[in-house]
């Protein structure tokens, strides 16, 4: 369903990816992982082109954006990726001047001008799947982290996107706040919703994804099944870097 190919981006003079090719099936869970400016949360924003790669292909569907140095996809091409897409990011972003149940409305009424009773009813039930139906009338202020990223992920979700993508969505939180969270994205994978997660988090990793992909300085060192990569990898850096995780983080297969 996803597929990126030879996909280059570059700051000035810094390459920040370096001729990364991957593809990302429908109803799989895909967990890109490494060291902190390895490439993972850029990888990730290119593809809904949050970030626009120097050159490359991707194709997410029937949508096929090609890119070149110089070359700038279009608007529509832009829209054509994104609204297959929902965006999850470790800060929340959720609109601090609406309730938790006007966030998750916001894109059925403004973008998919649902009747407001229609797109009520049905963000109530986004909500409830989420476990914050009790929390439909609350400001987010007045939300822990993890409730709010719960929220957002419900607004992620309202959409009806065909791939979740979701940057570091438990690095803000602290382990019982993340806890929430994991439970509702292992949730989701259960049910066969298509995610690609940019975590530094290996518990989260091997708790959700069938998938992963480890990545330092913008470059693919080892990718395949969750369970080989982090329990058996191949690579002596990746040994490395999960054995570092691990002793940190008490063990990849342990909860959070």
């Amino acid at each position: 369903m996803i597929e990126l190919s030879h996909i280059n981006k570059s700051f000035v003079e810094f390459q920040v990816l370096d001729d990364i090719s991957l593809q990302v099936t429908e109803g799989s869970v895909t967990a890109l992982v490494g060291p902190s400016g390895g490439g993972k949360s850029t990888l990730l924003r290119c593809i809904n082109l949050l970030e626009i790669p120097t050159s490359g292909t991707i194709r997410l569907g029937d949508a096929v954006v090609e890119l070149s140095p110089g070359k700038k996809p279009g608007w529509n091409e832009i829209q054509k990726i994104r609204r297959q897409t929902g965006m999850i990011f470790q800060n929340f972003q959720l609109f601090p001047h609406r309730t938790a149940l006007e966030n998750v409305m916001e894109g059925l009424v403004t973008v998919l001008k649902w009747p407001r009773e229609k797109a009520n009813a049905h963000a109530r039930e986004l909500l409830a799947k989420v476990g914050m139906a009790h929390k439909a009338d609350a400001w987010p202020s007045t939300l822990s982290g993890g409730q709010q990223q719960r929220v957002a992920i419900a607004r992620a979700l309202a959409m009806s996107p065909r791939v979740l993508l979701c940057d570091e969505p438990t690095s803000a939180l602290d382990p019982e706040l993340a806890t929430e969270v994991v439970e509702v994205l292992s949730k989701l994978a259960s049910e066969g919703t298509t995610m690609v997660i940019a975590t530094h988090d290996l518990r989260l990793a091997s708790r959700v994804a069938d998938h992963a992909v480890f990545l330092e300085a913008g470059k693919v060192v080892e990718q395949g099944p969750a369970d080989r990569v982090f329990g058996a990898p191949q690579q002596e850096r990746t040994r490395r870097f999960v054995s570092s995780i691990n002793a940190s983080q008490g063990g990849y297969g342990e909860g959070i």
